[in-house]
């Protein structure tokens, strides 16, 4: 339930003022999902995302149907969406996406590459390297179009099939997706297995290598309870791009162990609570989720939207 005034505002001073959320829940939050969301209510839940001030919001992704059948309606969603004053980022797995991501008016997209080569054969049957290779004509012809690129990188913490991930192996794959001109880079914990150790030491061995801060976001799954620790590691290492999904859904079909994403209203909860403005409405934001749970037909696993939304709950 709410309660004036809380959570209490304390700010610290090694950490950044303002926080820009990339939030997923459309994208990677709807993809996992056994049942396909109708488009009417995946434009409706896009459109209730931006009302509670989000600015960035990954709509959909042009991959083949086969593969995502969850999202095989980009084109339909797209333009449904397309007059909202916000950036709606689309994934593109190759040039056949990218093809028809230009086609529909997208002004950002995003490639998805793996730190592993067990991850990059389960969820491009590819090797690192091959994958890279696919990417770059991408990358080189969306810049020409003078598209935003961002380069999610899977993997970085730990791989469900090869355990431990080498930093200098995360770092190598980063610096080759920026060296093709990605603008930005996601840093994932796709399986939800990195603690604030771990999180610090890649962003300063990324920063050894020079790659900037600036470039970086961070996408933390919660299956070990870790993703507001990580979040706060990364925050504190001069990070201000956070990913994170509405209600906190999500996964990933391509690694099983993998379970939802940090939950927008549990980053923002915290984010609040230490000063760093984020311009969302936490209101709005939690009666989105809570009408999305609805529609999915279960509660939503974030402990805010539970808690802001109990009295409701209690009442109907």
């Amino acid at each position: 339930m709410t309660v004036p005034g809380l959570p209490m505002t304390v700010p610290s001073r090694d950490l950044p003022t303002r926080v820009r959320i990339h939030e997923v829940g459309a994208r990677d939050g709807l993809q996992n999902e056994k049942a396909t969301v109708p488009t009417e209510v995946k434009a409706a839940f896009i459109r209730r995302l931006a009302d509670a001030g989000l600015t960035t919001i990954e709509a959909t992704s042009f991959v083949h149907p086969k593969w995502v059948p969850q999202l095989a309606d980009a084109e339909a969603l797209l333009p449904m969406v397309g007059d909202l004053p916000v950036s709606l980022p689309v994934l593109v797995p190759n040039e056949r996406g990218l093809d028809r991501a230009l086609a529909l008016g997208a002004r950002r997209v995003a490639v998805f590459a793996s730190a592993t080569e067990s991850f990059a054969k389960a969820n491009l049957n590819r090797t690192v390297d091959e994958a890279l290779a696919m990417f770059e004509p991408v990358v080189s012809r969306a810049k020409s179009e003078d598209v935003h690129v961002r380069g999610y990188l899977s993997m970085c913490f730990g791989d469900p099939w090869e355990g431990a991930v080498p930093i200098p192996q995360v770092v190598k794959v980063c610096t080759s997706l920026l060296d093709m001109g990605c603008d930005e880079l996601s840093l994932g914990d796709t399986i939800g297995v990195a603690t604030p150790g771990h999180v610090v030491a890649l962003l300063a061995a990324l920063d050894e290598a020079g790659v900037p801060v600036s470039a970086l976001g961070v996408h933390f799954h919660d299956t070990y309870g870790q993703a507001l620790a990580n979040t706060l590691a990364a925050l504190q290492q001069g990070v201000t791009t956070v990913d994170a999904s509405a209600g906190g859904l999500g996964g990933c079909p391509y690694a099983k162990s993998a379970t939802g994403n940090l939950a927008t209203e549990d980053l923002v909860w915290m984010l609040r609570g230490l000063g760093i403005d984020t311009g969302i409405d936490l209101g709005r934001l939690v009666a989105t989720s809570t009408w999305m749970a609805a529609h999915l037909g279960r509660p939503s696993p974030s402990r805010t939207v539970r808690a802001l939304s109990h009295e409701d709950t209690e009442e109907h």
